[in-house]
């Protein structure tokens, strides 16, 4: 038996989902102004369309009142000549009067008597003062007031002429609200448009940036959020292109660097596997040493290379570095290893307590870097001063290593850091030119800074700068 799969059960949640994220920003913000406006003005419109209500009915009823209270002290109405006047004057001012006994008689101009009920006999009896109500039948409001002698007289008044003022107040706040709901909504159109603008831009460049990968900036325009995000992503574009040029520039050095070693020992192999066939001339013993000489060199030449590029390329990656380093233990495990990698030169030591927060492996590393530089360029039985002294100007720590080789030419000092940087003098002695590349940037991720110069021993002198402080024992 074959039992049919249910279907998705958020297919029917998807689709309205869907629909929804297929309005665009713009027409949500125009809907959201509009929605906003509507709400206003109907509350206002409301508001108003009640006070006046009220006000009219108030004064209706006051001026009814009034004019019933002036008639039941008149003449007319204690002479009771009520009749007699004429049923025009009562057209004519849109009253219907009629003076009600107790047992319930009543005279008045015949036609014009306004429609009774218990209310007004009520007042004719003298239980209650006075009576207002609206009779339905014939739309019309009807006061009751004493009239004296066991009588009341009672006076109504049509409600069509202030039903229709109310009538034409609510048209004009209906066609006033849509006027100003539709201007809203364009107004809220012409601002999510201009205001979206830059959006817009950013979106684009986006697109232009995954499609092409150019990485042009944008033209920024004012001053507000998203001007500001605008500069922010044509930081973020700067940072992606000088990012991009790194990486070219580092595989471009890295082929250059990698293409000698590696020429040379396609070189070697070929001669010692050709010299290996029969009929081939042989290699004398001496040349065949030396060949594997140089090849055995030129492998640890690339193996030193590729390790120096690959901690670069760990070096470039951004790290949280949140460890507490104590940089004397750094110096001194680096200095073990220099020793055993330069057993002839000398290290003139002097440290002070230092710590900081970073991550020791890279900084053994950077001053590994240091001390193996020193050690190269000195001569045999040369020595090597190296001090981790506080820097009270700066408030960090400077790292000096100075050695008594030939020293840095003025003109190669700012390069030294640099990635592949090998002076004249320097690239017929092994490496990569990549260590003190390495150092710089240890000292940056740290916070630090590097220099080079000349050293009152003649040679040359570097400095790293790295921040932090004295042990809290010291401090205390």
């Amino acid at each position: 038996m074959t039992v049919p799969a249910p279907p998705p059960p958020d297919l029917a949640e998807a689709q309205p989902r869907g629909r929804f994220q297929r309005v665009s920003l713009r027409n949500r913000v125009t809907w959201l102004a509009a929605v906003c406006v509507a709400g206003a003005v109907a509350l206002v419109s409301v508001a108003a369309f009640v006070t006046v209500r009220d006000s009219l009915y108030q004064q209706l009823d006051d001026n009814l009142v009034e004019r019933a209270v002036e008639a039941a002290e008149g003449p007319l109405v204690r002479t009771s000549d009520l009749q007699q006047v004429p049923v025009a004057f009562f057209n004519a001012t849109n009253f219907k009067i009629t003076v009600l006994s107790a047992d319930g008689f009543q005279f008045g101009p015949k036609g014009q008597r306004p429609p009774l009920s218990f209310a007004e006999l009520a007042v004719a009896r003298g239980q209650v003062p006075q009576s207002r109500r609206t009779d339905q039948e014939t739309n019309s409001r009807v006061v009751a007031v004493p009239a004296g002698q066991g009588a009341a007289l009672v006076m109504s008044t049509s409600l069509d002429p202030t039903q229709r003022t109310l009538a034409q107040l609510s048209v004009v706040l209906v066609v006033m609200g849509g006027a100003g709901i539709l201007l809203a909504a364009a107004a809220g159109t012409a601002v999510a448009r201009a205001g979206l603008r830059p959006v817009q831009r950013l979106t684009a460049a986006a697109e232009r940036v995954a499609l092409t990968g150019d990485l042009r900036p944008i033209p920024v325009e004012g001053d507000d959020e998203l001007s500001r995000l605008t500069t922010s992503f044509n930081g973020m574009l700067s940072a992606l292109a000088e990012s991009q040029e790194r990486q070219r520039r580092l595989v471009a050095d890295a082929g250059h660097e990698l293409r000698t070693p590696l020429t040379s020992l396609r070189t070697n192999l070929e001669l010692l596997m050709a010299s290996s066939r029969p009929g081939a001339p042989s290699l004398s013993e001496e040349d065949r040493e030396e060949m594997l000489a140089d090849v055995q060199a030129q492998v640890t030449e690339l193996s030193a290379l590729v390790g120096d590029l690959v901690e670069l390329a760990r070096e470039d990656t951004p790290q949280a570095v949140h460890e507490p380093v104590d940089l004397v233990d750094v110096v001194e495990r680096a200095l073990s290893r220099a020793r055993r990698r330069a057993p002839r030169t000398e290290f003139d030591v002097r440290l002070a307590p230092w710590e900081m927060m970073g991550d020791a492996t890279a900084l053994e590393r950077a001053v590994l870097n240091l001390l193996d530089n020193a050690a190269k360029w000195s001569p045999e039985e040369g020595r090597v001063r190296v001090e981790l002294l506080p820097d009270p100007a700066s408030g960090q720590v400077v790292l000096e290593v100075a050695d008594s080789g030939p020293g840095i030419a003025p003109a190669d000092r700012p390069y030294v850091f640099e990635r592949f940087y090998r002076s004249s003098d320097a690239r017929t002695l092994p490496g990569s030119g990549l260590g003190l590349s390495i150092v710089k940037q240890v000292a940056e991720r740290h916070g630090g800074s590097v220099w080079a110069g000349e050293a009152p021993e003649g040679g040359a002198l570097l400095r790293m700068s790295l921040p932090g402080g004295p042990p809290q024992t010291e401090q205390q």
